[in-house]
């Protein structure tokens, strides 16, 4: 059976690290380290949930989920904060993502997070 394709997009390789470790054996995971690569890849091709960081150098987060958005509007996004501010994870979903994580997570937070996504039928 085919594993569910994921990239994480995170400027710290730290975060990308974490992720790794929670869902490499499960998924197939590409890594690009800013929003513009992440635009880039979706673009051409379809992974079946983007994991991204909000505040990254280049292209923040925020701006790469909308050119997303625009370019494969049925990709699953679960977006990563290190805000505690409830008003950032907001923007986030009104801008189209599909969830959010608040930095530092958990393990269990992360794998609830992504089976629930890649479970849905969106």
């Amino acid at each position: 059976m085919k594993k569910a394709s994921i990239l994480i997009c995170d400027d710290e390789m730290g975060i990308r690290e974490s992720l790794k470790l929670i869902l490499e054996r499960d998924y197939a995971l590409d890594y690009v380290t800013h929003g513009k690569d992440a635009v880039e890849y979706v673009k051409k091709h379809q992974p079946d949930l983007v994991i991204m960081d909000i505040k990254m150098p280049h292209m923040n987060g925020l701006d790469a989920l909308r050119r997303i958005r625009r370019a494969r509007p049925h990709v699953r996004i679960l977006m990563i904060t290190g805000y505690e501010s409830s008003d950032v994870a907001a923007q986030a979903i009104q801008f189209g993502a599909n969830d959010y994580l608040t930095k530092p997570f958990e393990r269990e937070k992360v794998w609830e997070k992504v089976a629930a996504l890649l479970s849905k039928n969106l």
